[in-house]
Formats: C-alpha cells, structure tokens, sequence
C-alpha cells in the first residue's frame, strides 16, 4: 500500500531542533513510511491508530488515517513516552 504523508506544524518544530545529520536520517526513515509500514515501526496502544517509529535516539509519533501518515512529534527517546 502506498501512503501520503503529513506532517503536524509541532513536528516541524522538534524536525527543526535536531541536528542536521539527525533531520536527514530521520527524514529518510519518515520517506520508507510512503511504501509500506516496514522497518522499527509498533502500535503504541492496542485500540488506537498510533505508532512510532525508531531512528537511532529519536523517535517519529504518527497516527494512521486510512491512507495517510500522521506525524505528530519527532523526540528524543528520554522525553518520548
């Protein structure tokens, strides 16, 4: 399946605080999203649409709707959860 992706005016934000070697690898992770669901990719909950995925210390929180992407938040790991 392929998927659009869309990004919340906070993830831009925390995009914009990473370093730039740190926004490129993230950015390339966030890209692999468009095919399919691979990679460090887990539910956060069992009853809602959210996921994370894992790059390195950072993490990208994203929600599903139907075919589209949903980032919320890009983190570091301490502050994630």
């Amino acid at each position: 399946m392929r998927y659009e992706i869309e990004f919340k005016p906070r993830a831009f934000k925390d995009l914009q605080k990473l370093p730039k070697a740190a926004q490129r690898r993230v950015l390339k992770k966030i890209e692999g999203l468009r095919r399919d669901l691979s990679g460090d990719v887990k539910r956060l909950t069992a009853s809602t649409e959210e996921f994370r995925l894992r790059v390195g210390d950072y993490r990208v929180l994203f929600e599903l709707e139907g075919a589209v992407v949903v980032v919320y938040r890009v983190i570091h790991r301490k502050d994630a959860y």
